[in-house]
């Protein structure tokens, strides 16, 4: 496995020249594109990582997933999914452009930057005690303790943290955002500045791809299945169709260029590569997706 993962690394990191590092956050431009590393995690709890897949990355959109989750726990289906929906879109992560039409308007997933605000808003709490909780299942999913906020990234997405800002204040004037939208902001600022590593996301995956039974979680298969679905038609923003079509595993991505993977019943992965393509997902991390699961036969549509 790990000559497997070596080969599609050596193949593919040419890419790297193709795609861009974020820059929009200026932390996340420090990262070199060069930097790619792929680990996974089978049923049986054996780790094959290649690259640099030890380096720490922060979660930035991964967190999304793990903020829906709480969500969903706290204030049930019926709740949030009245305020976010569950259905693909063309539409960029931090898109304004639908938000001020006259129709009833809800984001379409809990994927886009305005969903997602929304969810961390419906996990109980006060202030950071909403991202305390985010990085408390983590911590305890992939049992690494060391998990934490990194305060650099952190400070950097509240300082340029604009555009959020904009979304947030037109969501609560919609009445879909309750509370104190300077604190929910916070919140979601600090699960996105979470640092985790490929080996750490390979947990996650391997979390949901065995139907969240590690861990004491109510209607645990059922969570993990809608988690699952949703980043089957949701998590790589508009390249989602086409990624499930040409990958077949359910994904989540994030612009600091990580990738969480879940293959169920099989395998979590982690990749990342902090070279973006045109859509904010790692442009090494895809087309390493794309060869491993014709490898591999992961795709779960086939």
């Amino acid at each position: 496995m790990e000559k497997l993962l070596k080969r599609l690394i050596e193949k593919n990191k040419h890419m790297a020249r193709h795609g861009k590092v974020a820059s929009y956050i200026p932390v996340l431009g420090k990262a070199s594109p060069n930097d790619i590393g792929i680990c996974i995690m089978d049923m049986d709890g054996n780790i094959y990582g290649s690259g640099n897949y030890r380096n720490k990355f922060t979660l930035q959109s991964i967190s999304k997933v793990m903020a829906l989750i709480l969500a969903l726990l706290d204030r049930g289906e019926e709740e949030v999914f009245s305020k976010v929906g569950m259905k693909p879109t063309t539409e960029a992560f931090n898109s304004l452009y639908r938000m001020d039409l006259p129709d009833k308007w809800i984001p379409s997933n809990p994927m886009l930057n305005s969903g997602a605000i929304i969810t961390t808003s419906l996990i109980k709490g006060k202030g950071r005690e909403k991202s305390d909780r985010i990085l408390e299942l983590i911590r305890d999913i992939t049992s690494n303790f060391n998990i934490d906020y990194e305060e650099e990234t952190y400070r950097s997405e509240k300082k340029t943290a604009d555009r959020n800002r904009a979304i947030a204040y037109l969501l609560r004037d919609m009445n879909l955002l309750d509370g104190n939208v300077e604190e929910v902001l916070d919140a979601y600022f600090r699960q996105c500045s979470i640092e985790v590593d490929c080996v750490d996301l390979a947990r996650i995956g391997l979390f949901f791809a065995n139907k969240c039974k590690s861990y004491n979680i109510e209607r645990g298969e059922h969570m993990a299945t809608l988690a699952v679905t949703i980043m089957s038609l949701c998590g790589m923003y508009g390249f989602s169709g086409e990624y499930a079509v040409k990958v077949g595993v359910p994904s989540k991505s994030g612009v600091s260029g990580g990738i969480l993977g879940v293959v169920p019943n099989r395998f979590g992965i982690g990749v990342y590569g902090p070279a973006l393509d045109r859509y904010g997902n790692s442009i090494v991390g895809c087309k390493i997706m794309e060869e491993l699961s014709k490898e591999l036969n992961l795709n779960i549509f086939e």
